[in-house]
């Protein structure tokens, strides 16, 4: 069936080319997670705050599509295999809400400002991916599998919104879903401010496309080939580990989604950055923010991993599926970088 190809070649490919989409979203779109939040505190601006639903709905809409005419097994996924722990959405999404804050960025945001140039971003992956994998199966897993074990999904019922209200209402899940995605993108539409920004509704869907094209790559790939590869979507945290592995080690260990993914968004973020003429090598002069990056950066990794994902793969492609992780991830993470860019900016000041 493969014969020029192998699988890992085609999900790797398939990561890559929904990576460029949201590297080209981040750059020419602004389309940001800690961006959203600093203008929605900060800014008085909502609009990249309903760019963000926007793109949550129309990737709600896609996924539960798939769903509905069988190309895609939600219980295939990782987010809706593992039981709910909510102790671990909140304690993980508040840590790295708040190193996201500390280090300027989120994984994916990292990643796409190094395409456009900028150095201590660098730093920022490499940080955030090795202490990804401290927390997820270096010295730190065992305190981790203690206090926040990942378990199998005991009921039948797999931890989604969607799921569980078909299984009490007894209504088929794809319109269940349809009908929430779309509440999701009139409630982001409501607002005049992306109303008005035509370029940011198109960025947005293109975010929700990248999410809903790695769910059903990765699922066509699983049913139709021979190797038992995970039917997954986009996240940049294990996967910016999973890369740095792979650089070191690609003659050992076969291609991924993940790998394509990162390589994806930075190449996608170079364009970008070329396209705007925004390219240009920045470095960090300042000791303490350099120390403040990482120290941010290495709390992320290790949120991240508690979390069972980042700003993209709980935000965005976890909640494309409606797991129950989801919505609650995205408010811990946003409470957590209030918390940080409060500290940064006031300083704990009181009023």
């Amino acid at each position: 069936m493969f014969e020029t190809l192998t699988e890992h070649h085609i999900v790797a490919a398939l990561g890559f080319g929904g990576g460029i989409l949201l590297g080209l979203a981040a750059r020419l779109g602004r389309f940001c997670t800690l961006g959203a939040i600093e203008d929605l505190l900060y800014g008085g601006s909502d609009l990249r705050m309903r760019m963000w639903a926007l793109a949550i709905g129309s990737a709600v809409i896609g996924s539960f599509a798939l769903m509905s005419f069988g190309m895609f097994e939600p219980g295939d996924s990782f987010y809706l295999s593992i039981r709910w722990a909510p102790m671990a959405s909140v304690v993980g999404g508040l840590m790295f809400g708040y190193g996201m804050a500390l280090s300027g960025n989120c994984g994916y945001g990292a990643i796409a400002r190094l395409g456009g140039g900028d150095l201590r971003s660098f730093v920022i992956v490499l940080v955030m991916g090795v202490f990804t994998y401290v927390a997820l199966s270096g010295p730190l897993a065992p305190v981790r599998n203690f206090l926040f074990p990942q378990e199998p999904v005991a009921s039948e019922v797999p931890p989604g919104l969607a799921h569980h209200a078909a299984a009490l209402t007894g209504l088929p899940l794809g319109p269940i879903g349809l009908a929430i995605g779309a509440m999701i993108c009139v409630a982001a539409l409501s607002g005049s401010s992306l109303r008005q920004s035509p370029k940011s509704i198109i960025w947005s869907l293109v975010v929700g496309l990248a999410i809903v094209s790695g769910w059903a790559g990765t699922a066509w790939v699983s049913e139709h080939g021979f190797e038992a590869l995970p039917v997954v979507s986009h996240s940049f945290s294990a996967p910016v580990g999973e890369s740095i592995l792979f650089a070191m080690t690609g003659s050992l260990r076969p291609l991924s989604f993940a790998v394509g993914s990162v390589a994806g968004v930075w190449t996608g973020a170079f364009i970008g950055s070329m396209i705007r003429g925004h390219f240009r090598w920045e470095a960090c002069e300042d000791p303490r923010e350099l120390r403040r990056q990482i120290i941010g950066a290495a709390i992320m990794g290790m949120g991240a991993v508690l979390a069972i994902g980042c700003t993209v793969g709980q935000g965005l492609s976890a909640f494309s599926l409606l797991s129950l992780s989801a919505p609650v991830t995205f408010v811990a993470i946003f409470a957590g970088a209030a918390l940080g860019l409060r500290q940064l900016i006031e300083g704990f000041r009181s009023a």
